[in-house]
Formats: C-alpha cells, structure tokens, sequence
C-alpha cells in the first residue's frame, strides 16, 4: 500500500476498518458546503447527481465536464474530496491514467476509476485489462507533487452480473495493481460485505441505501468507508417533485413546512467565507 503525501495521505488517514468514514456525496458547489458545515469530515462527488443538474441521466457527462465539476467541488470547501471519475472516460490504459493525471491538478483528495464499459452489450472490462487500467490510474495517481487515493470499483453487481466469486477476484486484482480502496457497489447483506472485507487488505467502501445494513452493522463488519453515491442529489429532487406536485395538483404548499428547520443550517453553511 503507498505512502501518500498532502491532502491525499490525510485523506487515506481517515479509511479505518471498524470505524468507517461517513463520506456523502455532493452534486453541487452548494450541496458541498452544507455537507461539510454539517460535520462530514471527507465528501464525494456523485456522477449521476452532478448529470442530473445538467438535465442529463448517468453517463452522459464529458471528461472536460467532469473535471471541471471536481474543481468546482474541491475548491468550495476544505475537507478531502474523492471524485467519480467513472470509467476514467476511456477504455485503455494510457487514456485512464491521462484522466487521472488530470484530476490530481484540480485539488481533489481521490477519485475512482470502474470496470463498466459503458457498453449494454459487454458491460464489463475483462479482468486482464481492468487490471491493466487500475495500475496505470496507480501510477499516475501516486507519482506526481499532488497525489490522489485511488479507489478501484467493480461493477458487475450492478450490472447484471451477480457473482460474488468473481466481484472478490477483481477486487482482489485491483489491490494487487496499486489500488488504495476497494469498492463493488451492488453488496447488499452482511454475509457478502464481511466475505469482501476478509478477501482483501485494502480499506473497502460500501454504497448504502434503503434496507441495507446500518453504520453500526458495517462499522461490526470491518467496513471503512460508508457512500451514498446519487442518494442525497435524488433525495432533493423527489422533495421538488413532491412540493410542485402538491402546488400543481392540489394548490397547497403544505410540503414546503420542513423548509423552514434546515433554512439555518442552509444559512449558516453559505454565509461561512469560502476556503482560501
């Protein structure tokens, strides 16, 4: 495992099994502000938040764009930031590890590189050549002034491929190639994460939503970094649907009362000057 320096060796510091990082992630500059005036001690940022606040589904961002969104993020406070960088917006090795030579200009703490292609007909890189990817993002990741921690997601539990033998052996790939975290959304119950947890010797993120095992049952399970990847984004959408549908449908604002406890907070986290 690499000894980083900086932001980046800060960063990693905060990864402890037993004691899991809560690490939300932000689709805005705003959203980032509040987070981390309420206490978070790192922040993420989210690929399908941030296309969302273009008018755009997942996977439709450019790298420009993306990387962009990360300076943005990274800038507006000052807590460790890790970006979704998703594929690294190229399939071979050179041009990932170009994307992540990029993020480490922009002042975030780590970003994440996936196996998904992108591709609805052959979703997922051969193991070989995701191998390949994750040590060239390593090495660029690692070797310049700025380093980022660089996490390493398997995706195939997302998408389509519900194999728990095989999500380990990549995870496990990914370790060997220089990843500093690990990362298969898709886990779902106790049995699977601990099976992840105890099969590598990286610190091992956990995406979590609604019915799955809570902070404390991770914590018990080894886990050292907790994210809720588009959650909290989509969360503040279905609240504007739900105060717009009330006002279209029924000509009341009755959802708009729980405005008024977090206008405080909202206050306060954007009255705050920005980090220097």
């Amino acid at each position: 495992m690499s000894a980083l320096d900086g932001l980046a060796g800060q960063f990693l510091d905060l990864h402890v099994r037993d004691r899991p990082l809560l690490q939300p992630n932000a689709w805005d500059a705003g959203s980032a502000r509040l987070l981390a005036s309420l206490g978070f001690e790192a922040l993420a940022t989210t690929s399908s938040g941030f296309a969302a606040t273009l008018g755009r589904n997942d996977g439709n961002v450019t790298r420009d764009e993306a990387l962009n969104h990360a300076r943005d993020i990274a800038r507006s406070v000052d807590v460790p930031v890790a970006a979704d960088t998703e594929n690294g917006f190229a399939d071979d090795p050179e041009g990932v590890a170009e994307m992540v030579t990029l993020a480490c200009a922009t002042g975030l703490a780590g970003c994440s590189i996936e196996d998904f292609t992108g591709r609805a007909d052959d979703p997922i890189y051969d193991l070989g050549l995701s191998a390949e990817r994750i040590a060239a993002a390593a090495e660029a990741a690692h070797a310049g002034p700025r380093q980022l921690v660089l996490t390493a997601r398997a995706e195939n539990l997302i998408h389509g491929v519900d194999d728990l033998a095989d999500t380990i052996a990549r995870l496990q790939a990914y370790q060997a190639a220089g990843a500093d975290v690990l990362f298969a959304p898709g886990l779902t119950t106790l049995a699977d994460i601990r099976s992840v947890v105890t099969s590598v010797d990286r610190p091992v993120n956990v995406l979590v939503a609604p019915g799955r095992p809570s902070v404390a049952e991770l914590a018990a399970a080894g886990v050292a970094r907790i994210s809720v990847g588009g959650a909290f984004a989509f969360a503040a959408y279905a609240a504007l649907v739900e105060a717009a549908t009330e006002l279209r449908d029924r000509g009341s604002y009755d959802s708009l009362d729980r405005v008024g406890s977090a206008r405080a907070a909202i206050r306060d986290a954007f009255s705050a000057p920005p980090p220097a």
